[in-house]
């Protein structure tokens, strides 16, 4: 019996996977611009940082969450999220002691829900995401949004929609949760069970609902915005300004919300118009937050973050024919005639691959033709043979692929000649 992939995981192979490595390697160095630094977190940590840190009331917990007890008995759960493990490291480390603050991380890995598979959305998926802790500056808010819309731009993405909302402080929550409670009471039969819980536990969330989204109710639902204290609105007025400055567009949506209980102030979204990229448009998302390391047991600090699926930025290039310039050929292809050149080859491929050139040679006994048309598959871009004769006058014969040039180059000189080829002389 054959053994498949459990569902909702992938195989990346060769041919896709340098997409993949294109994008992270693009990612990484935007956040070097941005003084971001990479963590890397487990892959597993206690349940309790996730039902706390993510919110008992948000369907990651309730609904879609890898939970399992270990040989000592303790529930540990698959990280579905990485802002949580972020957080729980900050404080665990004591890095809100350093004297460089806001500590700015970003993060690339795997992360795992139950959830239904379908085209870009995985129960093993990689999300890229970044934190910035100990600052409640409206400029580091402008800051985060410039680098998750930036992550997408200098990839190639046009078709994009930044998307805002304020959720207000503490104070303009709690108003607002009243007057939201107020409002969809006399609904709550009509509503979903499961925002018949979130009525009581999160009514912020009800908004959030698949299910209930078409209710008339939600049409008329009070916005936060009509709630925001004079901090409140103030400190998103600095946001949008702070963009303006930069010439980032947006939309604002006062019904937009986010999974995490403890989000505040600016939360955001940033969605695909391309024609084709499915039902789904959300590309990435994320939001200032207060709460969260006390709740982990750290000092009251604040913090914003977003995260991003690369699966879904992969489809939005797609989407939109945007071409990656991957450089996919081949530096050098290794032709080797008769035994003893056969020796001298295996040595020549060590010593070009140490001095930084990219080899591959025929290991499966191929004729010299055979191995031409497999140096042209692969997409060499130089040929190098070597047979007894060229041995025997301590030369090998060079082809240029392009151009059909060939030269024999001495033994001794030909790692420097090919490195000068292939590096232009630099």
């Amino acid at each position: 019996m054959s053994i498949n992939a459990p569902r909702g995981t992938q195989d990346i192979l060769p041919g896709t996977s340098e997409k993949w490595q294109f994008v992270e390697q693009q990612l990484t160095d935007l956040c070097r611009r941005y003084h971001y630094k990479e963590i890397r977190t487990p892959i597993f940590e206690h349940t309790e940082l996730f039902q706390r840190g993510v919110g008992d009331s948000t369907d990651i917990v309730q609904k879609e969450m890898y939970t399992f007890e270990d040989r000592g008995g303790r529930s540990v759960t698959l990280r579905p999220e990485g802002t949580a493990s972020v957080v729980r490291s900050f404080v665990q480390n004591k890095v809100y002691g350093l004297p460089n603050q806001p500590t700015k991380y970003f993060y690339i890995g795997p992360m795992f829900r139950y959830e239904r598979p379908q085209q870009g959305r995985q129960r093993q998926f990689v999300q890229f995401g970044i934190e910035a802790l100990g600052s409640d500056d409206p400029a580091v808010d402008a800051e985060v949004l410039a680098l998750a819309m930036s992550s997408y731009e200098e990839l190639g993405l046009k078709s994009l929609k930044l998307v805002l909302n304020s959720l207000g402080d503490q104070e303009s929550r709690e108003t607002h949760r009243k007057a939201l409670v107020n409002h969809f009471d006399p609904y709550r039969d009509e509503l979903c069970s499961d925002c018949q819980v979130r009525l009581d536990q999160n009514p912020l969330r009800v908004l959030d609902c698949k299910k209930d989204r078409e209710h008339p109710a939600m049409g008329k639902a009070p916005s936060i915005l009509e709630y925001l204290n004079e901090y409140s609105k103030d400190y998103f007025e600095k946001v949008k300004s702070f963009l303006d400055v930069m010439g980032i567009d947006y939309v604002i949506d006062p019904n937009l919300v986010r999974g995490l209980d403890y989000y505040n102030h600016t939360a955001f979204e940033i969605m695909s118009e391309a024609e084709g990229f499915g039902a789904i448009t959300t590309l990435s998302g994320g939001g200032r937050y207060t709460g969260l390391v006390q709740e982990v047991g750290g000092p009251e600090t604040s913090g914003i973050g977003f995260a991003m699926s690369i699966e879904r930025l992969l489809m939005a290039l797609e989407a939109e024919g945007v071409e990656l310039p991957l450089d996919e050929g081949l530096d050098c292809y290794m032709v080797a005639l008769g035994e003893e050149a056969e020796k001298a080859a295996v040595r020549l491929t060590y010593e070009l691959r140490k001095a930084g050139v990219q080899v591959d040679k025929d290991y499966l006994g191929k004729k010299m033709k055979a191995q031409f048309k497999a140096a042209d598959r692969l997409g060499a871009k130089y040929v190098l043979v070597l047979g007894d004769r060229e041995l025997e006058d301590n030369v090998i014969n060079v082809k240029d692929m392009t151009s059909g040039e060939q030269k024999e180059i001495s033994l001794e000189e030909v790692v420097t000649y090919m490195k000068d080829q292939l590096t232009g002389g630099e």
